[in-house]
């Protein structure tokens, strides 16, 4: 069965990009990628939660396209590690374990570090951090205004698009996929009365940032991190409803 969150309301805020955007400018050339998109956007709105089976002859259905695409969907989302494919189970969302979870905000800690030193090497840094201060106030909107799913993807697309400023595509790539695995993680771990405002932490970092205060904007990045890491406790239930997340219901398998 598909665990499925649905405590917020699923409200549309333009400004909030989908986080299969971010990479690649949301154009998807074949059925394989639309089915792709649309999953890893369930996955990371937090609208599909770990551990959900994603069954094929279902998502042919629900995405009107073969099972070929479906398959070739789902082994890119397995190459990405947000999909484990098990011999004659079938395929299901990740679900990190603890070791998992220690190695992936390690890893955060030690790339958005890194991803710090370069950004203060930019004489123009305080200009190029605009357009994020910007996101980062729609976050704070999205945030008091009770929109979770706009929240969600802005507060991942924060730290994605920071590491885009290094203009390093492979630093941006790995950014991207960490980003998509700690949201998992999340998902599995959180719950509603543990959730900080993030907001907060990032117009901190990016102030920081602007001040070219390189110890202060490392500091303030790994407190962010570990806050978040230490939230991490026991799995949360997740919805009934397998098929929500697309808000349509399954149709026919199409061959």
């Amino acid at each position: 069965m598909l665990y499925l969150d649905q405590r917020w309301d699923l409200a549309s805020d333009s400004t909030a990009p989908r986080a299969s955007s971010l990479l690649d400018g949301g154009t998807s050339r074949s059925d394989i990628d639309r089915v792709y998109a649309d999953i890893f956007d369930a996955v990371m709105d937090r609208r599909l939660l770990p551990g959900a089976k994603l069954t094929e002859s279902t998502l042919c259905g629900i995405f009107s396209c073969s099972r070929a695409a479906v398959r070739g969907a789902l082994a890119q989302l397995a190459h990405d590690k947000l999909v484990v494919q098990l011999p004659n189970r079938g395929a299901f969302v990740w679900r990190p374990s603890a070791k998992e979870t220690e190695d992936v905000f390690e890893a955060r800690r030690a790339l958005e570090c890194l991803l710090i030193d370069k950004l203060l090497e930019m004489s123009d840094l305080p200009q190029r951090l605009r357009p994020l201060s910007e996101m980062v106030a729609h976050e704070r909107q999205a945030f008091e205004r009770g929109d979770r799913i706009s929240w969600l993807r802005l507060s991942n697309a924060f730290h994605v698009k920071l590491a885009g400023l290094v203009g390093n595509d492979v630093l941006t790539e790995m950014m991207h996929g960490l980003c998509s695995r700690t949201t998992l993680i999340i998902a599995f771990y959180d719950t509603p009365s543990s959730s900080t405002c993030s907001y907060v932490e990032h117009e901190r970092i990016l102030s920081l940032l602007a001040k070219g205060d390189k110890r202060g904007a490392k500091s303030a990045m790994r407190h962010h991190l570990q806050d978040c890491e230490q939230r991490m406790h026991g799995p949360m239930a997740g919805s009934a409803n397998p098929w929500a997340a697309f808000s349509v219901k399954p149709g026919p398998e199409v061959s």
